[in-house]
């Protein structure tokens, strides 16, 4: 069988849609707390972004349920451009007092967590410079973040304004619940293209275009027999793999 060709080193992740149970209930907490703003609202359907570039599409099933532990999203990674954006942000999440589910310093980025309405993850996440961490996508860890670090970037952190995530922030990745590691990196690798960049035995795999870190995480931790979430239950729907123009698609 021949080698996939390596999908073109411009791919990057648009538009992640999910279903969710009551439409202006999540409009709200995207706005108010995440800081996206509405860009398009339809009967049962909504779009927001950043700077006018759609990365999160809500789609209204009225009733439905998370399903833990179903195969599907794990969580949704909005990649904001600086380490003072990051700052910023969580300084507006404290202030408004969104509940976080934590933090984390991953080498190659730091990070911050949580749910929204109907439990699907959220990253929202600053890259390290790329010279940092080139070539070395395989020491990507979890340790505490360090805070006084991050906040530091700010003049007045108890004061910083906050009018919403920047210009700039974009859909950084996707990180998927599986039931089978080696089956989805032979679809994202062997099928789509992407480059292995890190695998951590039977429970996790990065893939990435271009050398990044990461533009797809697959794991099974928590990952209750590989079932997916039934129809009607708030879940995935799609994420988007953007590529530069018609000849990469093709």
């Amino acid at each position: 069988m021949p080698e996939t060709p390596a999908i073109d080193a411009r791919t990057r992740l648009g538009a992640v849609h999910v279903t969710v149970a009551d439409l202006e209930r999540s409009i709200r907490f995207y706005e108010r707390s995440i800081g996206l703003a509405l860009i398009e609202e339809g009967p049962g359907r909504a779009a927001l972004g950043a700077d006018g570039d759609p990365l999160v599409v809500l789609l209204e099933e009225p009733g439905a349920r998370p399903v833990p532990g179903s195969t599907g999203l794990f969580h949704m990674a909005l990649r904001v451009p600086s380490r003072g954006d990051l700052a910023a942000w969580l300084v507006h999440a404290a202030r408004t007092r969104v509940p976080l589910a934590g933090m984390a310093d991953h080498f190659v980025s730091e990070a911050i967590y949580l749910q929204d309405p109907d439990d699907h993850g959220i990253e929202v996440y600053c890259d390290r410079p790329r010279p940092q961490w080139e070539g070395q996508v395989a020491r990507m860890t979890t340790e505490s973040l360090n805070l006084g670090s991050l906040l530091g970037e700010l003049d007045d952190p108890e004061n910083a304004p906050f009018d919403g995530l920047p210009a700039g922030t974009d859909m950084g990745h996707v990180h998927l619940r599986v039931g089978d590691v080696e089956e989805a990196v032979r679809f994202y690798r062997d099928a789509l293209g992407f480059e292995l960049m890190a695998r951590y035995g039977a429970q996790a795999a990065f893939l990435a275009a271009g050398g990044y870190h990461h533009h797809v995480g697959v794991n099974s931790w928590q990952s209750h027999g590989g079932a997916a979430a039934p129809p009607g239950s708030a879940a995935l729907r799609l994420a988007t793999i953007v590529l530069p123009d018609a000849a990469a698609r093709d």
